[in-house]
């Protein structure tokens, strides 16, 4: 590591400073030597290789630097305009500037700067004193002896090098007098905060190189394959409950992963969520709408007719998490689910999109359960304030259905929104042929009846892949032949409303209608009033859907 070959001299303006290659075209610097960039050119020549002469580069990264000296992120990325065929810098393991010995003196410390009348550069020798970073930030330098090379002008964004040639930091301050030999280098350590791309440059203790470098690699698939992907859902899907949490959100897939490397002390978390990552980057695209379900599955208890069994469940990062379970009288089903609504929803990310999902047995589809008010204190409906959906608990229970489904939302992932397949009242279509029609090319089957009324049919479209099913729940009264009718009534308002609305995006939709409909003078006479949601992506529901108990 003898080689000079990979310093650099970095001018903008009037300032001239240091920097040192990290990869074939990156370099690092402080951030105030390129402080002119928006309005002057950057210049970089390596005065290891005289004959290339200077060569253009751009600002990449900025650690967010302002204009003073005790400024925090005083650190910038430079992107070359072409590779150079240069071996990059190589880094020493965080801490390497004290040396593995307490008790011996520190080692000493080389920086090769550019102070003025040494454009080729020239070199100084100093020492790190012991102790803690300054305000978390900085290592001091201390000159090894009185009358060698300052820490002047020139020296800023120098790599500071042990006697083996590996980095150790970069100097950020020089000397404030003629007579002061001390300085400031940012450690590698302080460096990665502001640039997550030197958490695989950097050996990093009790992690190993080839985990880290499939972590970052992983990163950069993720950045071009998963641009949505959500940093901090991720670190909370992969981390253990005793891990560290950030005091910020994480702004990066990056950010998230250095935070992982240089703060979580386990060193198989890096495994772990590199793990999580690589799950994510092989799993199909996520819903258009990242719904955060919160679960009420009812069922039968076995203990007579009048009693069944409730369980409440909220999903976060992928995972259920219960809220409670019991046996209960039907007749108080919907006091406890109020109850247990602002537990489930305290189990949702603060960003989360809740979608109310009502798992029912399939004489309760048609239950109004969007009219349930949200509590004793507020009457307003449950499907007027949240998304509300309902699906059918042995549907949603069935392997094979939720193979299906689950291969069909693939397909309607980029789907904006055919028009629904009628179901109209009294058709005279063959069940058989409903089936053909449904499992062909459905995505929505709208039902001019409810399930009490539509019959066979209905059971047509609850035991194929239709991944959506809307019906009035109050149904028709029945008609002259030829007369009006308010079921085709309300399939022609249904096909004007959701034709060109994605899938996905239908509770959101259904719920609007709810409210403006609830809002009317008349609120009966709205096509939507009573309108009743089966909506199921067995992708929003990634755990088994076993019991979370029995309560019997």
């Amino acid at each position: 590591m003898s080689s000079t070959s990979w310093h650099a001299r970095i001018e903008c303006g009037k300032e001239v400073g240091a920097g040192f290659l990290v990869s074939a075209r990156q370099l690092l610097t402080c951030a105030h030597v390129i402080r002119w960039s928006e309005r002057e050119p950057v210049t970089v020549t390596f005065p290891g290789r005289p004959d290339w002469g200077p060569l253009s580069a751009a600002v990449a990264v900025h650690g967010g630097w302002r204009e003073g000296g005790a400024d925090r992120g005083d650190l910038a990325v430079l992107e070359l305009d072409r590779e150079v065929p240069l071996t990059p810098a190589v880094f020493a393991q965080p801490g390497a500037e004290h040396g593995t010995d307490p008790r011996a003196p520190s080692p000493e410390l080389i920086a090769y700067g550019f102070p003025k009348g040494y454009d080729e550069g020239t070199l100084a020798s100093y020492r790190a004193l012991p102790g803690p970073l300054i305000s978390d930030e900085w290592v001091q330098l201390e000159a090894l002896t009185a009358h060698g090379q300052p820490l002047a002008g020139g020296f800023s964004g120098a790599a500071v090098t042990l006697g083996d040639g590996t980095v150790v930091g970069m100097v950020s301050a020089v000397a404030g007098g003629r007579d002061v030999r001390v300085g400031r280098m940012l450690p590698v350590e302080v460096m990665a905060r502001y640039w997550a791309g030197l958490g695989e440059l950097v050996p990093t203790p009790g992690h190993r190189a080839d985990a880290l470098r499939r972590l970052y690699t992983l990163v950069r698939r993720a950045g071009t394959t998963l641009p949505d992907c959500d940093p901090n859902r991720l670190y909370a899907s992969a981390m253990d409950p005793f891990d560290p949490q950030p005091e910020q959100s994480f702004a990066s897939l990056w950010a998230a992963a250095a935070y992982v490397q240089w703060e979580v002390p386990d060193p198989a978390a890096v495994t772990r969520f590199a793990d999580r990552l690589q799950e994510l980057l092989r799993e199909p695209p996520a819903p258009a709408a990242a719904w955060s379900p919160i679960v009420v599955e009812i069922g039968h208890s076995g203990a007579g007719g009048d009693q069944v069994t409730v369980e409440v469940s909220a999903y976060r990062d992928g995972h259920r998490r219960p809220v409670g379970a019991s046996r209960l009288p039907r007749t108080a089903v919907r006091g406890y689910v109020q109850d247990r609504m602002d537990d489930a929803f305290a189990q949702l990310d603060p960003d989360a999109e809740e979608l109310l999902t009502f798992v029912l047995p399939r004489e309760w589809l048609n239950e109004p359960v969007a009219r349930w008010e949200c509590g004793p204190e507020d009457p307003t409906p449950l499907g007027c304030a949240y998304p509300l959906v309902v699906t059918d608990r042995s549907r949603h229970r069935g392997g094979r259905l939720r193979h299906q489904l689950a291969k069909k939302w693939r397909a309607l992932d980029g789907s904006t929104g055919a028009p629904p397949h009628r179901v109209d009242c009294g058709t005279r279509e063959r069940p058989a042929g409903l089936r053909k029609r449904l499992r062909d090319d459905a995505e929505l089957a709208g039902f001019a009846a409810p399930p009490g009324t539509a019959g066979e049919h209905f059971e047509v479209g609850l035991n194929v892949p239709v991944p959506v099913l809307v019906w009035p729940r109050t149904g028709c009264p029945g008609h002259d032949p030829g007369g009006p009718c308010a079921g085709t009534d309300f399939l022609d308002r249904l096909a004007e409303t959701v034709t060109g609305v994605p899938p996905a995006e239908l509770p959101r939709l259904i719920r609007e209608l709810r409210e403006t409909a609830d809002a009317a003078d008349d609120p009966d006479a709205h096509w939507a009033h009573q309108a009743q949601l089966l909506w199921d992506d067995p992708r929003c529901f990634p755990e088994p859907t076993a019991c979370l108990h029995s309560p019997v």
